[in-house]
């Protein structure tokens, strides 16, 4: 019988573990393989735009399980690619999220300074359009109150509303006068 104590562990060679069971993978490549693919799907998530802030995240998990991974190798001489490749692609991935917080921080000042004003320019417009199309309108105001009704019609010629509201506030206004009124 085959004494497996002695064995370097490398490739997929069969390793008696301390409980007397044969494992078929070295050890660390498990944490390995799921920090490689934390890590991948870390640098998905860090490149896409305004997404990449929640990367930081499970590229912390990679780089952990990573790290706990070769430690765990390096005590058994086990192989360490797929535990490298996860490593320096959770901490490139790292980086690229942790980049998005500055990036974002800077576009939010920029925007802070020009969005105001503009936001402020645009309401000015739109004040000023609506005084313009208001003034250039006819304006209908009908009143009804215990049965009397009574409208009030305006043409887009300032001095006669002006005069038709002057009458109105020094009570001189009769039905008659150039307020129609209809019952």
């Amino acid at each position: 019988m085959e004494d497996f104590s002695t064995n370097t562990g490398q490739g997929s060679q069969q390793v008696q573990g301390q409980a007397g069971q044969t494992q078929g993978q070295p050890v660390g490549q498990n944490l390995g393989i799921a920090a490689l693919i934390t890590a991948i799907i870390t640098f998905v998530l860090a490149v896409i735009p305004c997404v990449g802030l929640i990367a930081i995240i499970p590229g912390i998990i990679a780089i952990v399980l990573a790290a706990v991974g070769l430690s765990q190798a390096a005590r058994n001489d086990s192989p360490r690619g797929v535990l490298l490749a996860a490593l320096i692609i959770a901490v490139i991935a790292s980086f690229i999220s942790f980049s998005q917080v500055f990036v974002a921080g800077r576009i939010a000042r920029k925007a802070e300074h020009k969005l105001p004003s503009n936001i402020e320019n645009v309401i000015n417009d739109l004040q000023e359009n609506v005084i313009k199309n208001l003034q250039d309108e006819t304006v209908n105001i009908k009143v009804e109150s215990n049965g009397n009704k009574v409208e009030i019609t305006t043409s887009p010629a300032k001095t006669s509303r002006e005069q038709e509201l002057e009458k109105l506030e020094k009570g001189n206004a009769k039905p008659d006068d150039t307020i129609p009124a209809k019952k």
